[in-house]
């Protein structure tokens, strides 16, 4: 269990920032050379590879390389792993807010009937 919540602790820090989503999006299209990737943000290369290690880190994505070519591509069933745990989530909180508007309704219509 501790593995698994570590897991998606990286994750979720891995998705926090907005560079490392957009790359997350871009690669959802397939995969793509580093320098492809970086060319749209205004950062330098160095601290480019500081965002995709994260990413490594997270397992979202892995690179290869091929000659001089470093290739990354999404891992989606990591992505399948947080979306399930998500979807979990807002099923528990889904529940509990129909608990409470069953609940308001019914002190409402009791508060109408006195």
């Amino acid at each position: 269990m501790e593995n698994h919540a570590s897991g998606f602790d990286a994750a979720f820090h891995a998705l926090a920032d907005r560079t490392r989503r957009a790359v997350v999006t871009r690669l959802m299209s397939g995969p793509a050379p580093v320098k492809q990737l970086a060319q749209p943000f205004a950062m330098g290369l160095p601290a480019f590879l500081k965002h995709l290690r994260v990413l490594e880190d997270s397992r979202l994505i892995v690179t290869e390389k091929q000659g001089r070519i470093r290739t990354c591509r999404i891992r989606p069933e990591r992505l399948l792993e947080t979306e399930a745990w998500l979807a979990e989530q807002l099923a528990l909180w889904r529940a509990s807010t129909d608990r409470l508007a069953a609940y308001v309704e019914n002190e409402m219509s009791e508060d109408d009937a006195a």
